[in-house]
């Protein structure tokens, strides 16, 4: 699905298909930029990177023609509205990785019922409200990707939330 935004760019580009640096990094989208030198420093971290936007584009350029050591690029993308604490994160992990388990053992349904609890307990991910997306509407994720129905599905959900407690929030057409 990544090639056709990656087939333009004049940087390497791989794909955490194990979500290892949304861990580390703590990314809630996708997708990420981080530009690694040769010496293995860390020049670029951008949660919401887009290979189709020149800002980022021209970043990584100027970081590979060394005219910055660093760049940093606003968030104008992702905006958290709630704060986890730790447990609560690593329980949404815990289910998010699970569900993806299930999913790449074709099991749908359980990948889904695992996915909607992670959602519940961390209604901001992006990570795990966009592979419930694509379980349920793969359709959406074929080339073009289509990123108005995305945002209207977001929109859509985020007025349909309910309230949100302990247990996590109350998120419309999700399993319980």
């Amino acid at each position: 699905m990544v090639k056709p935004y990656i087939d333009k760019t004049s940087f390497r580009t791989v794909v955490d298909t194990e979500s290892a640096l949304s861990d580390l990094f703590g990314f809630k989208i996708v997708p990420n930029g981080i530009f690694i030198d040769e010496e293995g420093t860390i020049r670029l971290i951008k949660q919401g990177f887009k290979v189709g936007e020149d800002e980022h584009v021209q970043a990584i350029e100027r970081l590979i023609n060394n005219e910055v050591e660093k760049v940093e690029l606003k968030d104008t993308y992702y905006e958290p509205k709630s704060n986890e604490h730790k447990v609560q994160m690593e329980l949404t992990k815990t289910k998010f990785k699970l569900g993806m388990e299930y999913l790449n053992s074709g099991k749908k349904e359980e990948a889904l019922k695992e996915l909607d609890n992670a959602i519940r307990l961390d209604p901001d991910n992006f990570l795990i409200r966009k592979q419930r997306w694509y379980i349920r509407y793969p359709e959406k994720f074929k080339e073009p990707i289509d990123i108005e129905w995305q945002q209207a599905q977001l929109k859509k959900e985020r007025e349909e939330e309910g309230n949100c407690g302990p247990e996590g929030c109350e998120i419309p057409g999700t399993y319980r």
